[in-house]
This record gives C-alpha cells, sequence and structure tokens, in this order.
C-alpha cells in the first residue's frame, strides 16, 4: 500500500521569500516589481493609473484660496493675477506667469518691508494649498522681530513673479513658496525659493531653493528652521544665491527629522 495523504512532486509548492520587501518599504519609489506570468501584477498596475491620475489633477486644479484664506484665520491677505488669462495659457505660456498684470500691479501699494512672503500655484496647487500657510506661519513664529508684508497668494504664477511683487512693495527680500512639479510618487510637494533685493529680470542664480517639502520628504518645522538660519543670514551679508552655501547646522536639522514613515500601502 502506498500513503495517498503524501503530495506528489507535482503538488509541492515553493514559496520563496520575497528579498524586495524590505526594501519597498523604505522607498516611495516602484522598485522589485513583481510580475503575473510576462505582465505586470493588477495591483502595481493600478497603483501607477492612479499616481499618474493625481499628478494631472495637481497640475490642472485651481488654487483653493478660499482655503488657504480658511487656514489664515482673518489674517490679511492679498490676491493677485499673473498675466497668464487661464490655466491652460499658463501651462503653454511660462513667460506669462512671471509677471503681474497691469491690475494686480498698480495694487500693490510700496512699504518698507523686512520680506514678504508669496504663495503661487506653480506646477502642483494642491501642494501650495496643503503647505504654504502652515510655512507661513511657522516663519511668523520665527522671525517675530521682522517687518513682514502682508501674505501674497499668486494665481497662474512662478518663481520669479516674486520679485515684481517684492520690488512693487519695498520688501528687501521675497520667500516665494511655490508647488513643485508633480512626479509618480509625490503630488504635493513644495518649493521654497528666496532672494535677496529682488528685481524683474533677477537670475536663478541670486535664489536659494529648499525642495522637497511634503508628508513624506522635508517636514515643515525643518524647512522653517533652515529658512530662516538663510533668511538672517541673507540679511547680514546682504545676499542669496550662489555666495550664500547652506551652512545652516545639521544637528538642528536632524533632531527635528522624525522617523522614516512605512511606506504607503497603495505604493
Amino acid at each position: 500500500m502506498t500513503d495517498d495523504s503524501r503530495p506528489t512532486p507535482q503538488q509541492t509548492t515553493i514559496v520563496s521569500p520575497d528579498p524586495w520587501q524590505g526594501l519597498r518599504s523604505l522607498t516611495r519609489a516602484r522598485i522589485g516589481l513583481g510580475r503575473s506570468g510576462n505582465a505586470q501584477r493588477s495591483t502595481d498596475v493600478l497603483a501607477f493609473q492612479a499616481a499618474h491620475a493625481q499628478a494631472r489633477d495637481a497640475v490642472h486644479a485651481p488654487l483653493d484660496i478660499k482655503t488657504m484664506q480658511t487656514q489664515l484665520n482673518g489674517e490679511p491677505c492679498l490676491i493677485v493675477h499673473s498675466r497668464a488669462p487661464d490655466r491652460p495659457t499658463y501651462l503653454r505660456r511660462p513667460d506669462l506667469g512671471r509677471r503681474l498684470d497691469a491690475e494686480s500691479l498698480a495694487g500693490l501699494e510700496k512699504g518698507s518691508w523686512d520680506a514678504v512672503f508669496v504663495v503661487a500655484d506653480g506646477l502642483s496647487s494642491v501642494a501650495a494649498t496643503e503647505g504654504a500657510v502652515a510655512l507661513y506661519h511657522a516663519m511668523k513664529d520665527r522671525l517675530k522681530d521682522w517687518s513682514l508684508a502682508p501674505l501674497v497668494i499668486v494665481k497662474e504664477g512662478r518663481v520669479a513673479i516674486g520679485d515684481e511683487i517684492a520690488a512693487a512693495m519695498g520688501a528687501s527680500m521675497v520667500v516665494m513658496m511655490i508647488g513643485e512639479r508633480p512626479g509618480l510618487s509625490v503630488a504635493n510637494s513644495m518649493g521654497i525659493y528666496l532672494t535677496y533685493a529682488p528685481r524683474v529680470g533677477c537670475p536663478d542664480s541670486a535664489r536659494n531653493c529648499l525642495s522637497n517639502i511634503h508628508p513624506h520628504g522635508l517636514k515643515t518645522v525643518v524647512a522653517a528652521d533652515k529658512l530662516a538660519w538663510l533668511m538672517r543670514e541673507a540679511r547680514q551679508r546682504k545676499l542669496t544665491g550662489v555666495d550664500l552655501k547652506d551652512d545652516a547646522p545639521e544637528s538642528m536639522l536632524i533632531e527635528q527629522t522624525p522617523p522614516a514613515l512605512d511606506k504607503d500601502t497603495h505604493v
């Protein structure tokens, strides 16, 4: 007699541990994707399509000014518009997004400010809506001895439009908070550009940039500490850009950096 309970060679399945599993939990990048036959797994394909849709939404969605005003809790702000009349034109004509329209420019009053904070939709209105006001509040706490102009919100704006705004308002430096070009792992990343003595035609080499600010990247509190250090150095040395190196104390940043998050379950 034979023992029929024993599996035949065809019934035996050997399951090998996935060597990529541990690495996937450390990054939002799509690494070591599995396969089903000759195709990618349905879960990976669907996740990719969802990320692509989020990126497109981030680019085309209008800036949610009402939500930002709610976040400001009654603080005054100025709302202006670039020379791009609408989103499709803005995306096709980057030059129009770098200048204010005539009505907006005429409405800015000249003052004497240490700095002005400007937020623009850029290429991710979602990022600007979610992150700009929180950073602005964090900076006000760190710059209590500074004279700060009211927050300026720009529709259809690019980085350079902050130069014209600061020059019109008489601000010594401008902090531009703007939505970054979305990728397929992050659609809500915000960047910051700091420029001392801004003017129309200011080269990009005269700016300092902090990027990748979002819940899974550079945290708001860390970005605020780093920006405050750069602003104080800029005021003391009267410059920004390639001549102002990022020498912020590393210990300050490391201590305030939270531990890495587990990778999103849907990615």
